[in-house]
């Protein structure tokens, strides 16, 4: 079925606006708790992420800033932040969010902000205070930090007392943003903590947003919840709520596995995006919505794979771009499932492809942006100058 004009328009009206954030760790050699294998292509340094970053976004038009995770990309602190920042902008990018790292340290072995010890709740504060600061000095709005406190066996925890702890701590960061700054709070339901995880769920990580303060919203990792999770519905609740800051986005087969977004279950992603689109239309305002990609890359070659997420995350917008919001909610108040259903999926499988190809030559770019990727040669320039040197640490070692 051929598209509409009006289809057509709405595409590009929502590829003119759409932005994703590329994560820097994803561009170095990442693996599993049972170990990596190594990338000749993989960036080492800061430098070279952003590098390949600013490649991803010049073969795929709206991928402008890069999320970076302090203790892996801003070694000396403070000082990293700005040269960093210039360095992105040299390259046509900039930095995006700030994570920082409370939870790979020995220090965070039994926490970081609810750490039973209160001199480790107090360095942990500390590191995200700088974090905040650095996030300043390198003009960056959003710190993403995500924790990995909890418990692993009944009785050893006392969870009521964790929980004052975070507002505590989570009060005190939000004190110290500037005023167009976020904290964008994520959760995820277990690992490393197996029994209880203080910040498990939406419920829990959206209460700490509201008690941080209004400058708090919730992250949505499209991999942090059970198989069965309706995820789409986290979506629009915290929409109606307007308390979603943003996405870390990829794809699971059973956990939380950073697979390449939609590879698994490309139905589920259009479907939360339809929640925003629709939220779009009838509010008549854009939702402020940071979309970041946090994938794992152990196998495919990473920036072949991050071009490759990117497109995907374009096309499936785009189908969801497509949703006749009018039809759909005039079957939804008479009750016709079959005809509500079928509206959805008519846009779900639509081909899409050549109006973002168009969309894409519109902008001076190629129109499938892995295969210009490829044929530009950087992929094999940067294996030749990489070659040979010590492989960088990996982020998830």
């Amino acid at each position: 079925m051929s598209l509409t004009n009006r289809q057509e328009e709405a595409i590009f009206r929502t590829l003119d606006t759409f932005q994703i954030e590329l994560p820097s760790w994803a561009f170095a050699n990442t693996g599993t708790r049972f170990g990596k294998f190594l990338d000749p292509s993989a960036a080492s340094n800061i430098e070279e992420k952003l590098a390949d970053a600013a490649q991803v976004n010049r073969f795929t038009g709206c991928c402008p800033s890069v999320a970076v995770h302090v203790l892996w990309d801003f070694p000396d602190g403070v000082a990293s932040a700005a040269p960093a920042a210039q360095k992105a902008r040299d390259l046509g990018v900039r930095i995006g969010s700030v994570s920082p790292n409370v939870f790979q340290d020995q220090d965070y072995k039994y926490g970081s902000l609810a750490n039973p010890q209160a001199a480790i709740r107090t360095r942990s504060l500390d590191h995200i205070l700088d974090s905040i600061e650095m996030a300043r000095a390198a003009g960056s709005r959003d710190i993403t930090p995500w924790f990995t406190d909890g418990s692993n066996y009944p009785g050893t925890a006392n969870m009521r007392q964790h929980k004052r702890w975070f507002e505590e701590g989570l009060r005190a960061a939000h004190a110290t943003l500037a005023p167009d700054q976020r904290l964008l709070i994520e959760y995820k339901p277990f690992e490393p903590t197996f029994y209880h995880t203080d910040i498990a769920d939406w419920g829990m990580a959206l209460q700490l947003a509201k008690s941080a303060g209004p400058q708090a919203k919730v992250l949505v990792d499209t991999g942090h919840h059970y198989q069965t999770q309706n995820i789409e519905q986290i979506v629009a609740w915290l929409l109606d709520d307007g308390m979603l800051g943003g996405f870390h986005l990829n794809d699971r087969r059973f956990a939380d596995d950073d697979l390449t977004l939609g590879s698994i279950d490309p139905y589920q992603i259009f479907r939360i995006f339809h929640e925003i689109c629709l939220y779009q239309f009838e509010t008549g305002s854009p939702a402020d919505i940071a979309f970041m990609v946090d994938q794992s890359h152990n196998l495919k070659p990473k920036a072949e794979e991050m071009i490759q997420t990117v497109m995907r995350a374009q096309m499936l917008f785009a189908k969801a771009a497509i949703v006749d919001h009018a039809t759909l909610a005039a079957e939804q108040s008479k009750c016709n499932l079959i005809d509500a259903e079928e509206c959805l999926q008519s846009a779900f499988q639509s081909d899409v492809r050549p109006v973002i190809e168009e969309w894409r030559r519109s902008k001076g770019l190629a129109a499938n942006p892995l295969a210009a990727f490829r044929e530009s040669g950087y992929l094999k320039r940067v294996i030749e100058e990489r070659a040979g040197r010590a492989q960088a640490v990996s982020s998830y070692a």
